[in-house]
């Protein structure tokens, strides 16, 4: 894996760095052969919040997480737990659905110790993607200024509009950051 270190609002030091690369690489042997891929992280510090943002691109298949903590050191265990998490749930969706040469499947290794299987099974079970309720409304046109204040008055993340320039269906998103965002259909 090679890395590519960077920090935001913080100077990487060595031991960051050190420590970075140490944690992530044990990700290794999840898979045959060493990934031979770049490997993103990204350090932030905002309003005494440390956080890191690993993406770790590979054919057929993304791996990436973030997570944030008052101690750094603490938000890069936790990020590669998630990045653990991520591959055992993968494996498993794979080794159920995909049997054929060539896919996903032969990234990772066969051998694991019982426990991971079982404790990779109990994550699917519990990460299993099910609607549990369904909502049916026709879109009001609006703009985004309304848009977001129908959001915030109905106190969710997002809100879903009809635009009523372009009639197009579109989505604001409130950012962790505490600004908003909009997802506009092409």
């Amino acid at each position: 894996m090679n890395f590519n270190i960077r920090g935001e609002n913080i100077k990487v030091t060595p031991a960051m760095r050190d420590y970075t690369e140490k944690k992530v690489s044990k990700l290794e042997r999840y898979f045959d052969t060493p990934p031979n891929t770049d490997v993103h992280v990204n350090m932030k510090v905002y309003n005494d919040q440390q956080m890191i943002e690993v993406t770790i691109p590979m054919p057929n298949l993304l791996l990436r997480a973030e997570e944030e903590h008052q101690d750094m050191y603490a938000a890069i265990d936790l990020v590669v737990e998630k990045l653990e998490r991520q591959i055992r749930k993968h494996k498993t969706k794979v080794n159920r659905k995909f049997r054929q040469e060539g896919s996903v499947k032969y990234m990772f290794r066969d051998e694991l110790n019982p426990t991971m299987t079982s404790v990779a099974e109990a994550d699917l079970e519990e990460d299993e993607l099910q609607v549990v309720k369904t909502k049916r409304f026709t879109f009001k046109p609006m703009d985004v200024e309304e848009a977001i204040l129908q959001m915030d008055m109905l106190g969710h993340s997002f809100f879903v509009f009809s635009s009523a320039v372009t009639g197009n269906t579109n989505v604001v998103y409130r950012r962790k950051d505490g600004k908003y965002g909009l997802i506009e259909q092409d």
